[in-house]
């Protein structure tokens, strides 16, 4: 089920993401994305998004504790500066208004464009450490019918792989773990 407000959606999934960090013995386990190592996950979140809230609206994030140190501190830290963005009422009037996009408002520029990720990395994370992968299946849904439209502006804007084909019945999870350029049979070497 999503939740209906950015800040209940994000405190959801952010949630669920860091149960997984919290869950993860091995920080140099390779996950499904090439080069990454489960810590470059962690560390991929916590990096972009900052630079990305300031370019956009002006919001500066305290910096936490470095990745390479402390992997489950640093997510903690910039999780809960997140949520405080999200959970200030005055946030609803702010504009996001990023100079490659649409501009929109905050919390819905939070969702649409971060919070996302933090799903879609979950199942990352998850897979290469041997959690729970499993994902929402509404919401793997909403996102692929979502996303399908525009396939050919996501594969040219460089932040998705090729896709990986799977069959037309497969599970909403599979589909989109495809679409985002993933192999939704990858396992742990």
């Amino acid at each position: 089920m999503i939740p209906d407000s950015p800040a209940e959606e994000h405190r959801s999934i952010a949630g669920t993401f860091g149960d997984r960090v919290r869950g993860v013995a091995d920080w140099d386990s390779p996950t499904p994305v090439a080069d990454w190592r489960a810590r470059d996950v962690v560390r991929h979140l916590v990096e972009w998004f900052p630079a990305f809230l300031a370019d956009g609206a002006g919001i500066r994030l305290e910096p936490g504790p470095s990745v390479d140190d402390d992997p489950v501190a640093a997510w903690e830290h910039h999780a809960d500066a997140v949520q405080r963005v999200l959970d200030d009422p005055t946030s609803a009037d702010v504009t996001f208004a990023h100079p490659r996009l649409p501009a929109m408002p905050l919390p819905q520029a939070v969702a649409r464009l971060y919070t996302g990720d933090v799903f879609l990395h979950t199942w990352d994370l998850a897979r290469a450490t041997g959690q729970d992968d499993t994902l929402d299946a509404e919401r793997c849904r909403t996102m692929y019918e979502g996303m399908e439209p525009l396939d050919e502006v996501l594969r040219h804007s460089g932040q998705y792989g090729p896709r990986v084909p799977v069959a037309d019945d497969a599970p909403w999870q599979d589909r989109l773990i495809g679409f985002i350029g993933r192999d939704p049979a990858w396992q742990r070497p």
